[in-house]
């Protein structure tokens, strides 16, 4: 086709896409990503598909294989914001993988997406970091992923991220709430923070509040940025070794506390005809939490229904052996307590006063929660 003035010569890169600026970003992550690959995974970066061999599950007797997707949600505008991008890929791993530890399952391999309206090399070398430490943490190798430039449907700083991930579990080793009875206890698992559910509760309280991301909050010790900031814990190598000692042996579900906060994350893997009764006052929430409601006159309901409030999973273990896991678990560095206990439905105590009681929670059929009592410094 001849050009005339009328019809002038385009180019993919005048488009607003750089398929160089692409390679270039591969190039530097590509040793980040290589770290996560054990003898297991086959080929290298950059192939058409990931590659995993699979030969163990032959010793399964009946394999599952469990799978997670997610994203991190507007925890992306503070990483933005304050142009870090080297820890968002750690939530982005935390809000998969721990989705597939809960049912027992030890995660084989993930996959990423990036949608950015312009690449950036260095900015998506940093996120894929992330990610790649993120699955160093968890035991799980990266094998692909796709970053995609979206000029005009997306402003040149805009990037989201997705990941996808699969792992596996002997079905007669399957967590859930079949395996739950009433006398389990709830063991609640320390949060590092906010994680990557909420923010843009948050984001708006702390505009509100007309606070800026250099901030520096006593309560906090540090800028209000780097707090919110703080990538989410991964729970996937420490609950694996508590599955893996005799102290897991009473593990009867895990519950990854995410949107919708605990008692409706708690709920889901409960049986029906049960309750878990939850004392607040068995451990007091991180300052970032009080602060939020302080900044933005939250209701305590409403926290509890956004944010994890300081505890980022849930297991129910029978009553003999909570106490081991509990000790396990804290000897990894992972601050653990018994913060409820399992009642049969009709033995549940009624609401009264703040107690707020959970059931039916994200469609799922399941048990209630009964959260009681207050935390300590709180009204």
């Amino acid at each position: 086709m001849t050009t005339t003035p009328e019809t002038p010569a385009l180019t993919y890169a005048e488009a607003g896409v750089d398929t160089a600026a692409g390679d270039k970003a591969v190039e530097l992550m590509k040793a980040a990503v290589s770290a996560t690959h054990g003898p297991e995974v086959l080929g290298g970066v950059g192939a058409f598909a990931g590659l995993v061999d699979v030969s163990a599950l032959k010793d399964f007797e009946r394999p599952l294989l469990a799978s997670s997707t997610d994203g991190v949600g507007t925890k992306i505008a503070i990483a933005r914001a304050l142009d870090v991008h080297d820890t968002i890929g750690q939530d982005l791993v935390g809000m998969v993988v721990d989705d597939i530890v809960v049912v027992g399952a030890r995660p084989l391999a993930m996959t990423d997406y990036i949608a950015c309206g312009k690449v950036v090399p260095e900015r998506i070398a940093d996120i894929v970091r992330g990610i790649a430490e993120g699955c160093r943490l968890a035991g799980c190798a990266l094998v692909g992923g796709e970053t995609a430039e979206h000029p005009g449907l997306m402003a040149p700083e805009d990037y989201d991220v997705a990941g996808a991930a699969v792992g596996v579990v002997e079905a007669s080793a399957m967590l859930g709430a079949h395996r739950v009875r009433p006398g389990d206890r709830i063991i609640g698992m320390d949060s590092s923070g906010l994680h990557s559910n909420g923010y843009s509760l948050v984001r708006a309280v702390i505009e509100a509040a007309g606070l800026g991301l250099d901030a520096e909050i006593p309560e906090l010790g540090r800028t209000l940025g780097a707090e919110l900031l703080e990538p989410t814990r991964i729970y996937t190598g420490d609950l694996l070794a508590l599955l893996d000692d005799p102290a897991g042996e009473g593990v009867h579900a895990l519950s990854h506390v995410t949107g919708g906060g605990l008692a409706a994350n708690l709920a889901r893997v409960l049986p029906e005809g049960t309750t878990a009764v939850v004392d607040r006052g068995a451990w007091r929430p991180a300052a970032i939490f009080e602060r939020v409601s302080t900044w933005g006159g939250v209701p305590l309901h409403d926290l509890e229904a956004t944010l994890n409030m300081g505890i980022g999973m849930v297991a129910a273990v029978a009553p003999e052996q909570a106490d081991a896991a509990v000790g396990l678990l804290g000897s990894r560095g992972l601050p653990s307590r018994v913060i409820g206990e399992v009642v049969a439905g009709d033995d549940a105590p009624r609401p009264t006063g703040q107690d707020v009681l959970v059931s039916g929670a994200k469609g799922v059929d399941g048990g209630g929660v009964l959260l009681t009592g207050m935390h300590e410094g709180w009204s």
